[in-house]
């Protein structure tokens, strides 16, 4: 003991037997910790994370806000405002200037925050052996001399000295940069070994490839080898999504057009002979039209509020380029259990070796359970071979049921596959633990996912007892004999091809199909993939969850084809892919792995085949790969799920990587972009339709504001040609800008998706935020504003006689309104005049009543009114700037209407 009765680190454990180790940590390895001594080194050495990057704080938040080509311009235009006098238009640009800043400030301390909450959301879990038991725990609890089993597609939580391990192959190259997975094994090693060497230990932040074992932990925290090297390095820098790069580039397009047209509107100013302050107001003027204010702002609000949406609706996205990617995927890639299916398997049948013509059917939902055979109940104590294959099912497992009933399944712990067998037996009475207590394990042959079969031994009797399972190709390729009720039989070709044949049956009707085969042997070194004796055959049910059908139908309205990728049985994949619309033939074709091999060689003839079909069966990792690259090569934007470690480079190579949050592994959640809380498929196609929606409302939006700016634009460049006093005032159109370019541009920008969004074809993955077609609706809303605005600003001088100052304001006003109501022209084409897009949402509605109320202010306040230079407009003034608002609208829709008649006429 250390001191204050602290266990002290062992030292070179890779050196040392696992054995002394686990003495030297007060640990039996059978047991593990118990509870109470597990919370009390929990205390001491504190939770078992790494010392995390130091958090933006406010400061740094705010600064960046000034990190911005929009606020500098903006800042030198309030440096020349007061440089040349004019001390008002000076302090309205620096409250704009705060008043974005706090916007930003707060708007970006809220999606820090967020990102932070979002990593909160989902921990590595750890299975650690306590109090003899399995328990699923945070891995941030894990401590000290803990027991932890591992598996393929775990993640090591801590640093561990293995105990026992089964061919078991770790991904270390985040650690030693090795490039392939490296062996590992409990023997003990020399001393004077680099970190890379040390074969009989695991390490923090590497994850199992393959294989499964048993580790004890030495090391937590910042103690393990990943804290030690986490404490060397700096903090990375942090990468700028794709949309938001995009968003910048626009900005920082139009900052320099803006420049552009300031300095050519001084040299012309100097040129023609205008007044140096005439010159200065009439620049600030036109950079603060151009400038689009609220662009940062609302674009990231409008990605902030969708990606929470999505994790509201069960798809944590992992970054925001893929929330742009969503709305182009054309193919999704799934995985059928668990996405397509519930992943609830129950076993529902059972082909017993002695009588396979006769098929026993199991009804685990009555109580009690009960078999039968037709019409028939049968007593499964009676029934030696049935009361054989729950044996072999519990004893072959690395699962852990860890309730009192088989119904009890929530505190289950391990493979779909295996818990569906200790269900079976318990609800029988063959329980694991009874079972091992008389039959200990003492050799465990791993899963081997090539072979796609594992085994173990047990001592009894001064023998061992071989119990093993896997694919019924794989066991009954290896078996000899047959078990009957009267001893072993030989197991002939015939009788061979009728279980298989059984085996396809079951197929047929939807069911995963395992084999089960055991023996007895002398010795331990026994080959146990050598003359088995063939036991039965397992049925289990995985039945399509209800809502796929729709979503899958939803999918291909909206010119998404949904491909099944899975390992299972051709005719088990076909019998799903029917159940959930993806086919409605029996004879739909299935392609089979093996025939995706060498598919970068195949002709254009052969590849169309491919690419033409939905289903895809017994496919490997690397086959999974193949098939995503086959169909980007053909230009489709593909989306692919998965959920185990082996699912990694698919996840990667897909253009959006979708993890399983309930049963993924941590390795396949690490690869993805965006992680299914509920594992199901319909999230995908919501999530799918949001990210069309915020796409189209970032487009919009933006349309809006451009447009908008544009008019302005082009009222202060008509004025500077016609060597007319400016219509508008820079003060004034700071003012309109924070209206508009916030207010109603934020509501677009939140607009909920509706189903029309699945109702149109995917989005081309190098389609531009902004295309020809959107810049010419730019100059031709642009144009439609400030005519409407120019020609209310002359009849109110030469018509009504107006004086500057009151033709000055209805100009101002009929700006304001003109592009409130231009809101309304930014609704989907093809939508409903009255009931769109725009009119059902309700933050327009509250931002249009927001403005109105500005704008009046702006009017009647008189305070507002003096520093505006604005007077009331009155009767014919009001007259005025309602025709020029309505003229916009009017003119908007009926061009939306023409247009989208020409369309259809075409």
């Amino acid at each position: 003991m250390g001191k204050n009765g602290q266990i002290p680190l062992p030292e070179t454990p890779w050196a040392r037997s696992w054995s002394e180790i686990a003495r030297e940590l007060g640990v039996d390895s059978d047991k593990g910790l118990s509870a109470g001594e597990a919370g009390r080194r929990f205390r001491e050495y504190g939770p078992n994370r790494l010392r995390a990057a130091p958090k933006r704080s406010a400061v740094s938040i705010c600064i960046a806000q000034f990190k911005n080509l929009i606020v500098l311009l903006l800042a030198v235009a309030a440096a020349l405002a007061f440089l040349f006098g004019q001390i008002l238009e000076g302090i309205s640009i620096v409250a704009v200037l705060v008043i974005n800043t706090a916007i930003g400030f707060f708007t970006e301390l809220e999606a820090v925050r967020s990102m932070e909450a979002l990593s909160r959301m989902s921990r590595t879990k750890a299975k650690v052996r306590r109090d003899g038991r399995i328990r699923l725990i945070p891995a941030e609890e894990l401590t000290i001399g803990d027991v932890v089993l591992l598996e393929g597609g775990d993640l090591v939580g801590a640093d561990l000295r293995l105990i026992e391990a089964s061919r078991m192959r770790v991904d270390e190259s985040a650690l030693t940069g090795e490039s392939f997975p490296v062996g590992k094994g409990p023997e003990a090693l020399d001393k004077d070994l680099t970190q890379a060497e040390r074969k009989n230990m695991l390490f923090k932040g590497t994850s199992v490839t393959g294989s499964s074992g048993e580790g004890v932990v030495v090391a937590t925290g910042m103690q393990t080898e990943l804290g030690q090297i986490s404490s060397l390095v700096a903090e990375a820098g942090e990468e700028i999504p794709l949309l938001e790069s995009r968003l910048n580039r626009l900005g920082n397009r139009l900052i320099w057009i803006t420049m552009t047209m300031v300095v050519l509107l001084v040299i012309g100013g100097v040129f023609s002979g205008m007044g140096l302050l005439l010159i200065v107001e009439t620049a600030i003027a036109l950079a603060v039209a151009a400038i689009p204010e609220g662009l940062p702002i609302v674009a990231t609000l409008a990605l902030a509020r969708g990606m929470w949406r999505m994790a509201n609706l069960n798809a944590l996205v992992n970054s925001l380029p893929a929330v742009e990617t969503l709305g182009s995927v054309s193919v999704i890639c799934t995985d059928k259990t668990g996405t397509l299916t519930e992943n609830r398997l129950t076993a529902t049948r059972l082909i017993p070796a002695d009588d396979y013509e006769n098929m026993i059917d199991i009804d685990l939902r009555s109580d009690p359970p009960s078999v039968s055979v037709g019409n028939d109940s049968i007593d499964p104590g009676e029934n030696s071979c049935f009361r054989k294959a729950l044996q072999i099912g519990v004893l072959c497992s690395n699962a852990s049921l860890n309730g009192d009933s088989h119904s009890d399944l929530e505190q289950a712990v391990g493979d779909p596959l295996e818990i569906t067998l200790l269900t079976l037996g318990a609800a029988f009475g063959v329980h694991r633990d009874d079972m091992l207590k008389k039959m200990p394990e003492a050799r465990k042959e791993a899963f081997d996912p090539e072979s796609a079969r594992m085994a173990t031994f047990h001592e009894a009797d001064g023998e061992y007892r071989v119990a093993a399972k896997g694919s019924p190709e794989s066991i009954l390729d290896i078996c000899t004999s047959i078990r009957t009720g009267s001893g072993e039989k030989k197991l002939d070709e015939d009788t061979r091809r009728r279980l298989l044949e059984r085996n396809d049956r079951l197929a047929v009707d939807g069911l995963r199909v395992l084999a089960l085969a055991g023996k007895t042997v002398k010795s331990i070194d026994d080959d146990p993939y050598r003359d088995l004796v063939f036991v039965g055959l397992v049925g289990m049910l995985d039945p399509p969850l209800l809502e796929v059908r729709e979503a899958i139908a939803s999918c291909t309205r909206a010119g998404i084809r949904t491909i099944m990728v899975t390992g299972d049985q051709p005719i088990t994949a076909r019998n799903v892919g029917q159940s959930v619309g993806l086919t409605d033939s029996d004879d739909a074709p299935v392609i089979h792995g093996r025939e995706l091999e060498g598919v970068g060689a195949l002709s254009a003839q052969e590849r169309e085949k491919y690419l033409r079909t939905n289903i895809f069966a017994r496919i490997s990792p690397k086959q999974k790969l193949d098939l995503v690259e086959l169909h980007q090569r053909n230009g489709s934007v593909v989306a692919m799920t998965g959920d185990g470690v082996n699912d990694a480079p698919a996840l990667k190579k897909a253009d959006i990587g979708i993890a399983m949050g309930k049963c993924g592994t941590e390795v396949a959640r690490e690869a993805s972009d965006m992680i299914l809380k509920d594992d199901a498929f319909g999230t995908i196609a919501v999530a799918v339709a949001l990210g069309r929606a915020i796409f189209d409302n970032i487009r919009k939006f933006i349309l809006f504001l451009l447009s908008g700016n544009m008019g302005e634009i082009m009222i202060v460049a008509f004025a500077l040609m016609a060597k007319a006093r400016l219509p508008l005032l820079p003060l004034q159109i700071l003012y309109l800008n924070m209206l508009g370019d916030v207010f109603p541009a934020l509501a677009l920008g939140l607009g909920k998706e509706d189903s029309s969004k699945m109702l149109q074809p995917p989005r081309k993955a190098d389609e531009p935020i902004l295309s020809r077609i959107h810049w010419a609706a730019i100059v031709g809303y642009g144009a439609m504003i400030a005519a409407s605005v120019l020609g209310c600003y002359a009849a109110a001088l030469e018509y009504f006689g107006m004086d500057y100052e009151r033709a000055v304001t209805v100009a101002f006003m009929a700006l304001a309104f003109s592009r409130l109501l231009h809101t309304f022209n930014m609704r989907d084409r093809g939508s409903h005049l009255l009931f769109n897009d725009v009119t059902r949402n309700m933050f327009v509605w509250e931002a249009l009543g927001l403005c109105v109320a500005l704008l009046l202010a702006a009017i009647y306040v008189q305070p507002l009114a003096q520093l505006l230079k604005v007077v009331h407009p009155g009767r014919a003034g009001w007259g005025l700037i309602l025709s020029a608002a309505l003229m916009t609208l009017l003119v908007g829709q009926i061009s939306k209407i023409r247009i989208r008649r020409k369309e259809a006429s075409a």
